[in-house]
């Protein structure tokens, strides 16, 4: 299946194929031969790979059927949390000659790779180890674990995919250029509109991490689509907030702070027709800006044409100075970070929230990382390294 997208004058032409074991792949092109349909990508997936939801032998070697990975619900916290054990064995910092995400060499044997294409422009493709998945036929029913009224389970239903910006993998996001970063853009509005459309998808979330500090086992780059059977705890602590705040105010409040961030300027690091890049007021992690569009958007889907073209030049602006933030030995140092997309739920509190983007850093210094240690980790509680002010300053200093 294949269509084509437009906003003002960008294109995009989405290919739909399946992988052998029956995952679906999607081909984001906007490259010529591909993007007017004058050729298309390679389509069929030559692997030998059992399909995923075919029964697998027992440890009496009699088939059964295959297990989709459960949440247990946190009685403590409120949270579920899903248990994906299968993902212990998932591929872990492979060789240069066997990265899964880089295209298929031309005439070379059979390798595991994810792309069956020669070449690509952005791809997007399920999760061979996903957190989340629906087995066919799967009810999204809760039962008591041990049967304990106290502990509900549930299948951690619900979608994980793979988003590769780049077919080059000594590449990162920040050096894609202007019209790449439009058709990834493009290729996260798409997605989150189709999983939000799926049977029981609460939340989208879209997200990047990068850097073997932050725990990448794939150096490509990279991203993921994560479609939550539940409003996360982020997500659910902000809505909690926001709705607070329209009870004694009558305002959103993410609008309220972008306001307020833009009056105090203090903070400011960059700004654009549609896009303001702010540090918050009570940030953190110490390297941490956030990026959020002047006009109220509940997600990516909702932006306009213009809105997206914007994004995709301050988007590049902001990885390539997180680039520059930390110097060793007079070299910059490639910031380890995580990109995350806050978008308001499928459902709930589309009035509420507002999207932005929020990237951070866990390395404080060349070489040094802050730990999550006792403080934050045990009791929740957060300790700044530095101020939100510093992190603005550097950024104003290394924004281009």
């Amino acid at each position: 299946m294949t269509h084509d997208r437009s906003r003002q004058d960008i294109r995009v032409r989405k290919t739909a194929t399946r992988l052998a074991d029956g995952r679906e792949l999607f081909y984001f092109d906007d490259s010529e031969p591909y993007v007017s349909g004058a050729a298309t990508r390679r389509l069929d997936d030559p692997r030998p790979l059992p399909e995923r939801f075919a029964p697998v032998p027992g440890p009496d070697g009699t088939p059964r059927p295959v297990t989709g990975p459960e949440m247990r619900y946190d009685v403590l916290t409120g949270e579920w949390v899903p248990m994906a054990s299968h993902r212990m064995n998932r591929t872990f910092l492979p060789p240069a000659d066997a990265n899964p995400l880089a295209p298929a060499k031309p005439g070379a044997a059979y390798s595991d790779g994810e792309i069956p294409a020669e070449d690509y422009d952005v791809v997007v493709f399920e999760n061979r180890f996903p957190s989340l998945m629906r087995l066919p036929g799967q009810e999204d029913t809760v039962t008591p674990l041990d049967g304990e009224e106290l502990w509900p389970t549930r299948p951690a239903v619900g979608r994980c995919e793979v988003i590769c910006f780049s077919p080059d993998p000594s590449s990162s996001l920040a050096t894609v250029g202007p019209r790449r970063m439009r058709t990834v853009i493009e290729a996260w509005a798409d997605r989150t509109t189709a999983l939000g459309a799926l049977e029981g998808v609460e939340q989208v979330f879209c997200f990047e991490n990068r850097g073997k500090e932050i725990g990448v086992t794939l150096h490509h780059p990279h991203g993921q689509i994560y479609a939550y059977p539940y409003v996360t705890p982020r997500t659910a602590t902000m809505l909690r907030q926001a709705r607070a705040h329209r009870e004694r105010t009558g305002r959103n409040l993410l609008r309220d702070v972008l306001d307020a961030e833009l009056r105090s300027g203090r903070r400011v690091v960059a700004e654009s027709e549609h896009w303001v890049a702010y540090v918050p007021a009570a940030a953190r992690w110490p390297v941490e800006v956030h990026l959020a569009p002047r006009r109220d958007v509940p997600d990516l889907p909702a932006l306009t044409g213009a809105e997206r073209d914007d994004l995709a030049e301050i988007y590049l602006r902001l990885l390539a100075a997180g680039d520059r933030f930390f110097v060793a030995d007079g070299a910059a140092v490639p910031l380890p970070y995580i990109a995350a997309w806050h978008q308001a739920p499928v459902r709930e509190g589309r009035d509420d929230l507002r999207l932005h983007l929020q990237l951070f850093s866990v390395l404080r210094a060349p070489g040094k990382l802050k730990y999550l240690a006792g403080s934050e980790s045990g009791m929740g509680a957060w300790v700044s390294d530095t101020t939100p002010e510093k992190i603005a300053d550097r950024f104003a200093e290394v924004m281009a």
